[in-house]
């Protein structure tokens, strides 16, 4: 009796360990998915604000007005006038928590904080001010930070100053509580089949197959999430375009209209715009010069009653970019005004778009160009569909030697 009891015994707690195994090879598996993917979620968000922070920075550097102000120091309370208000438009421009020039005596020249500027930078710029780009985490007078310091070389190829652009750690961490908070659900209804497929090994086997599955999921989501920061980034560097286009043409109020915008800081002036609507020859000035970087030339031919909006500047940076980055020479965009309409072809010489891709080519995804870093691809195509369709537009491809895309959308009033 005894020797079956303790027979019993051990097989009711080998019956409770397989059925505990189970359950807590789910836990395992989904709380490794979880740390995984927030993992991968966390790298992403900080190497997008690096590199927006970096690219920020370095702009700013390269400007002649910032280069100008601190080789003439001889105030500093003038030097403040001068470059306070650019680095307030830059901060709201871009999102970023603050935009410190660095004079080479280390004082600060602009911050967001009145009573910080002209007192010595809190963090060591000794780096910077050597010809270094620095980017670290740091803590400063606003907190702790992800900052970029990027050298201004003056004219005699000598360092004359820094620019230093900071984002803060506490957003960066909102950031990844959010997308925390996205997975929640996915991870609770993991829990909830892994439970239920406790209760035999076989069909507990078979879940835990189907969380793997999931797993996989969740690893994909992690990096749609980093594919919009990325599509955010590149949206971000045509709007910045326009900012400093309208500046540059002395459309102080247009810029300030446009400030939720941003972009890398970069125009070409063309002649034939002049007269033209100031948003809409910011954005072609930019898309001018940004299509010069890769050997293409931009014509143009435009005839507006209204200005541009957010959402045309959207389309027309995405089609003439494409077309550019496709190996074109030359991109020609026509754009009209008729009967409350906007009528837009953009054209170009390039290699064309192959008969079995012209069906594919507005999925979201879907893309010809290599992605060697693995972020995803296929975003612009998607997004001009997306964006004509709400103005109550359509969009027309087709190639015969080159890409030529036919759109319209209504006015925005």
């Amino acid at each position: 009796m005894l020797t079956e009891g303790r027979a019993m015994v051990r097989g009711r707690l080998a019956r409770l360990v397989l059925l505990a195994l189970p359950t807590l090879l789910v836990l395992v598996c989904v709380g490794g998915t979880t740390a995984i993917a927030m993992s991968v979620q966390r790298d992403g968000i900080r190497a997008a604000t690096a590199e927006r922070v970096t690219e920020v920075s370095s702009e700013l550097a390269g400007l002649d007005q910032v280069r100008d102000a601190l080789e003439d120091l001889d105030s500093l309370e003038r030097a403040i006038a001068e470059l306070q208000p650019l680095a307030s438009l830059v901060e709201r421009a871009a999102g970023v928590d603050y935009v410190v020039v660095i004079a080479p005596d280390e004082r600060r020249v602009t911050h967001p904080t009145p009573t910080e500027r002209g007192r010595p930078v809190s963090t060591d710029a000794t780096g910077v001010l050597a010809g270094e780009t620095v980017v670290n985490t740091m803590d400063g007078t606003i907190g702790r930070t992800l900052r970029a310091k990027v050298p201004v070389i003056g004219t005699d190829g000598s360092v004359v100053g820094a620019v230093s652009t900071g984002i803060l750690e506490r957003r960066m961490t909102q950031d990844v509580e959010q997308a925390l908070w996205r997975l929640l659900p996915w991870d609770i209804g993991a829990l909830v089949l892994g439970m239920a497929a406790s209760t035999a090994l076989t069909t507990a086997m078979h879940r835990r197959i189907r969380l793997h599955d999931e797993a996989a999921r969740e690893l994909e989501h992690a990096e749609a999430t980093a594919a919009a920061l990325r599509e955010q980034s590149h949206e971000f560097d045509t709007r910045l375009h326009v900012v400093r286009g309208l500046v540059a043409n002395d459309d102080r109020a247009e810029a300030l209209d446009y400030i939720d915008a941003s972009s890398r800081v970069t125009t070409l002036a063309d002649p034939a715009l002049r007269g033209a609507p100031p948003l809409l020859r910011a954005t072609l000035e930019a898309l001018t010069a940004e299509l010069a970087a890769l050997g293409t030339r931009l014509e143009l031919d435009v005839e507006l009653t209204h200005d541009a909006d957010d959402q045309l500047v959207l389309v027309l940076a995405n089609l003439c970019r494409n077309a550019g980055e496709a190996g074109a020479h030359t991109v020609r965009c026509e754009l009209r005004e008729r009967d409350g309409r906007f009528f837009g072809v953009i054209s170009d010489d390039g290699p064309g778009i192959p008969a079995a891709h012209a069906a594919q080519i507005f999925a979201r995804g879907f893309s010809t160009k290599p992605d060697p870093s693995g972020a995803g691809r296929g975003v612009g195509l998607d997004l001009v569909r997306r964006t004509l369709a709400e103005r109550g537009g359509s969009i027309e491809v087709s190639s015969a030697g080159g890409a030529r895309f036919a759109f319209d959308m209504e006015v925005s009033r």
